[in-house]
């Protein structure tokens, strides 16, 4: 039996259990510690934010290499049934075997999923919601080169203008122009963004939306606003105002929901498939268990609920982890309070646009500000300490923010 075990190794997931073992370790006054665990299939901590990059492949950080050297135990399995009354989680390893685990307190932080179409064609689209996800597109844009020439060859169609719908779409345009120029193709290059709604970044604020639209005009990006994807074959994409695309390439952004595995525990749960929890992120009505990440649908300030992001998957893993600790030992719980909300959003070679508030009031600063904002969150500040123990121990105090310093534009 683990004392505390944590279910997911994303961003949640390890900032519980280094924070569960920040409190746990500074309890400890006998030879006899206590045990953390983290249950993943993954021996790799994914940095999900930045698979619209090229290279996706390298976007990774190894969990035994952040957690190993603090005593954090990696089960390599992936939980498919939580009993909350016994306190057991079942377990199914790489090659099949299923085993029970018990605990003493769980914390699920299994993230979430994009939402896939029921569609003709569906297998089609390619996402960036996972490492392999990314990587597939990645070699399929690689091997664009080869593949034979005609309508749609150096096309890309990005279903979705929200956050990642934008940030793919523009980052498409630069890398689908490095690969067709040796090709003699650049011009050919083409990219568009299909969009439900009448506008895009519908929930990033009317004083972002400006930067936004310069943005996908300095690049070419085209805007089909109002329809949706309703077939997609090899070379075509259907739209449900009746006009197609010719196009190789198509990516699916829209929609995400909490893991499957909320439904194993017996509380409320609200659209996105989040459980409810209280300010102390205990799931409510279920003892002994806490949720942190894509799967709470826990209280930020203002009113307002979280979102599934990074931004808010990593202190409500240090709170999580810290109060699923505290409870152990005793000790009152940690209140969840995180830094004012913000936004950065990525926009290629076009630069970036940054909001602050709930209100996404734009954020202004020296030009080249929100591209530098953008490099220091992918670059350093989402990137946990590998072989440092004491210095991933600092940081998993669940007082102690990521934000630093953001460097002059270059």
């Amino acid at each position: 039996m683990f004392d505390v075990l944590i279910l997911g190794g994303g961003f949640a997931g390890l900032w519980s259990a280094a924070a569960a073992t920040r409190l746990l370790r500074a309890a400890e006054t006998g030879p006899v510690g206590h045990s953390v665990a983290l249950l993943t299939p993954h021996p790799d901590l994914v940095l999900r934010p930045r698979l619209y990059e090229p290279d996706p492949a390298r976007l990774r950080v190894p969990l035994d290499r952040v957690l190993g050297p603090v005593g954090v135990r990696r089960i390599a399995a992936t939980a498919t049934a939580v009993d909350t009354a016994r306190r057991e989680v079942t377990a199914t390893a790489p090659d099949g075997t299923r085993s029970t685990v018990a605990y003493r307190r769980l914390v699920l932080a299994t993230g979430s999923a994009v939402v896939r179409p029921e569609l003709p064609g569906a297998a089609l689209l390619h996402d960036i919601d996972t490492l392999p996800a990314a990587v597939r597109l990645a070699d399929h844009l690689r091997a664009l080169p080869e593949a034979p020439d005609g309508p749609g060859r150096w096309t890309a169609v990005v279903v979705g203008a929200g956050f990642t719908g934008l940030e793919i779409a523009t980052e498409l345009v630069g890398r689908l122009r490095a690969l067709a120029a040796p090709c003699g193709a650049a011009d050919e290059v083409r990219v568009v963004l299909v969009e439900r709604a009448e506008v895009v970044g519908a929930g990033l604020g009317t004083e972002a939306r400006p930067v936004i639209t310069r943005a996908l005009d300095e690049l070419g990006v085209e805007r089909r606003l109002g329809t949706t994807v309703t077939r997609v074959d090899e070379r075509t994409v259907h739209l449900a105002d009746g006009s197609t695309l010719a196009a190789r390439t198509a990516v699916w952004t829209a929609g995400m929901r909490a893991s499957a595995l909320t439904a194993q525990i017996p509380a409320p749960r609200d659209e996105l498939g989040r459980l409810a929890v209280d300010g102390a992120l205990r799931v409510r009505g279920v003892a002994g268990v806490y949720a942190a990440g894509d799967t709470a649908a826990a209280a930020a300030e203002g009113g307002h609920t979280v979102l599934q992001s990074c931004q808010h998957a990593t202190p409500l893993g240090k709170v999580a982890g810290h109060n699923a600790a505290a409870d152990l030992l005793g000790l009152p719980p940690a209140d969840f309070a995180p830094d004012p909300y913000r936004t950065c959003l990525g926009l290629g070679a076009a630069g970036a646009v940054s909001t602050a508030g709930w209100d996404r009031t734009l954020r202004e600063g020296p030009e080249g500000f929100a591209k530098e904002l953008k490099r220091a969150i992918n670059e350093t500040w989402i990137s946990p300490p590998a072989d440092d123990p004491q210095e991933l121990l600092r940081q998993a105090d669940h007082r102690v923010g990521v934000r630093r310093p953001v460097p002059p534009p270059a």
